[in-house]
């Protein structure tokens, strides 16, 4: 038994057991892949794929409890890789965040340009992502950190330490009759058509809950996935925008009015790793940059145990 053959049977998972895509991702040949497997399975004494032909169709039984240990198997390896890493260069590396378009356009600016004062030789990468997404990126070991409103606390594989809370804004045109009023109610936004966010992200949950509690309808006439999307089209006179208060900018977005309010109630951003993927040194670092706050400490022992 080896660790590609261990690689070989998470690949061919993550690629739905297809052996022509497993191959490409690990940048070998298809046949190479079969005889790793095969070889693993004449070692182990077990079939661990369903085969119909050469295809594989899904995995057996012991391939299905093989698959956690690999899994854990990979990860301790890279943790290993990680820990020998934080004494040989402490200052060096890649750290990978997997965030929405809000949080990288409109929060993240001032933390990543602490951080790359702090650790200039570190190259980091900003993943932008939906947050089903992201939280599968961190579960695949393709995210170091994770930020986002939703998604990142209901996986049970992952630990999350709060980063902020906030709440939605109503978003219009300087001439718009919403403009000069102080405080809206749902009432008065169903008036209008609305523009906000696709399912799913920046609290679109809460704002869908709001209105349906109230019993009131509402013309959604377009859902976008960032902020920008929203303002643009808002700006054209298409409809009243709902965004995160962050998304917008005095100075940019002159011609429009935003306008605060609570009736979507209170929303918190989530900062997530997955459990058992030990970061290097500067990756909690920026989690404190991020948020003063977080007992860093805690996320370590929750996420990393055997820390």
């Amino acid at each position: 038994m080896n660790f590609q053959q261990l690689r070989i049977i998470r690949e061919t998972v993550r690629q739905n057991f297809n052996l022509t895509e497993a191959s490409a991702a690990l940048y070998t040949s298809q046949s190479g892949v079969s005889k790793h497997i095969k070889d693993l399975e004449d070692e182990l004494g077990v079939q661990l794929f369903v085969r119909k032909g050469k295809r594989l169709l899904g995995l057996t039984e012991p391939g299905q409890s093989l698959l956690g240990i690999v899994e854990r198997m990979l990860v301790d390896a890279e943790n290993i890789k990680r820990l020998a890493d934080d004494f040989n260069k402490v200052d060096e590396g890649t750290l990978t965040i997997a965030t929405t378009h809000t949080q990288a356009r409109y929060v993240l600016p001032p933390i990543v340009n602490q951080f790359k004062k702090l650790f200039p030789k570190v190259h980091l990468i900003l993943q932008q992502a939906s947050p089903t997404e992201i939280a599968e990126m961190l579960l695949q070991g393709e995210a170091d950190i994770g930020i986002a409103t939703e998604s990142l606390t209901t996986e049970e594989n992952l630990a999350s330490v709060p980063y902020y809370q906030w709440q939605h804004s109503i978003i219009v045109p300087q001439s718009h009759p919403l403009s000069q009023e102080r405080e809206i109610t749902l009432e008065a936004l169903s008036n209008f058509p609305i523009i906000t966010y696709h399912g799913g992200f920046t609290g679109r949950s809460k704002i869908d809950k709001a209105f349906e509690e109230a019993g009131i309808d509402v013309d959604l006439v377009m859902s976008a996935l960032d902020a920008d999307v929203i303002k643009t089209y808002v700006e054209l006179g298409m409809g009243v925008g709902i965004v995160n208060d962050v998304a917008y900018d005095r100075e940019r977005d002159y011609r429009l009015k935003q306008i605060k309010t609570d009736i979507f109630g209170l929303n918190t951003t989530w900062i997530a790793v997955r459990k058992g993927h030990l970061l290097r040194g500067y990756g909690y670092e920026f989690i404190s940059l991020c948020s003063p706050e977080a007992d860093t400490k805690a996320l370590k022992r929750v996420a990393y145990p055997d820390e």
